[in-house]
């Protein structure tokens, strides 16, 4: 069992390969479960983004995407436990039969909600398959860490109205989110690990954007850690960060915090409304 250097344990296997059963049946067990919390609040943002700026059909961008879960989510009207046991019952399918299924499963419930899905990720395998099946519209494969977007990727990005992530932030730091947001200046809404800080985005989305954060009530549970091992790895990360973990971390499981970013007098609105939820 491998660590990262945060002291999480790394799940680069399940990020790579051809479908996303790996996914689900490791994560199914971790009790995962910060998409299903976060899809409220993604809801809320492509309502009030699509009434405020009559945007017919808004453009969302899922960085850190994956196999396209939040997209999976919101365009086919579904929760994470469905999903879970969706994917294990396709256990014994061969990868064009799951494929097969996964496009039905989106056709099922083509025309429900007009929202254009881009992601955003670093494995290529991921990407393809979530495109394959049309959960995302389009995508980007890209280290926007270490480069710009090249001209196809930024004529994409140009187009973002909206950008969201579920736990990549941290890995993915300001270099990523401050390239993302140059074109179209799109709304923002990050759930970032507590063991991270999102001050360095903030700091540089301000100061290159003129952005402005706010940060939502309450933390939000993404997973149970994998070991003891695990935790008590997290705990020290969070105990050098600064950051208290009593009564949250110490009972066993990963949490997060909700940030909102925008053009100045938009995170204070969004914020504001995404409170009542």
């Amino acid at each position: 069992m491998s660590f990262d250097s945060t002291g999480k344990i790394s799940f680069d296997d399940i990020y790579t390969a051809p479908d996303p059963r790996a996914f689900f049946g490791t994560l199914r067990r971790l009790d995962y479960q910060i998409p299903q919390l976060a899809k409220p609040y993604l809801t809320k943002l492509i309502e009030v983004y699509r009434a405020g700026r009559r945007a017919a059909e808004p453009t969302v961008l899922d960085v850190g995407c994956s196999y396209g879960i939040n997209a999976a989510l919101h365009r086919c009207d579904t929760t994470m436990d469905e999903l879970f046991e969706y994917y294990a019952e396709a256990d014994t399918l061969d990868h064009d039969a799951l494929l097969t299924r996964d496009r039905r499963l989106v056709r099922s419930h083509a025309g429900a909600d007009s929202v254009r899905f881009v992601g955003l990720d670093a494995s290529a395998p991921a990407l393809e398959y979530a495109h394959a099946t049309g959960f995302l519209d389009e995508t980007i494969h890209a280290d926007l860490e270490a480069n710009d977007p090249d001209k196809d990727q930024q004529a994409i990005l140009d187009d973002v109205d909206l950008v969201v992530s579920t736990g990549c932030v941290g890995y993915v730091t300001e270099q990523t989110l401050t390239r993302v947001a140059r074109g179209a200046r799109p709304w923002m809404a990050h759930f970032v690990l507590r063991m991270f800080s999102y001050e360095p985005v903030a700091a540089s989305l301000a100061e290159e954007l003129g952005y402005e954060t706010a940060s939502i009530h309450g933390v939000f549970r993404q997973r149970r850690f994998a070991s003891e091992d695990e935790q008590t790895r997290i705990l020290d990360t969070l105990s050098a960060a600064g950051v208290d973990p009593q009564g949250l971390e110490t009972e066993g499981w990963l949490y997060a915090q909700l940030y909102v970013s925008g053009p100045r007098g938009v995170a204070t609105r969004l914020a504001s409304t995404l409170n009542t939820l």
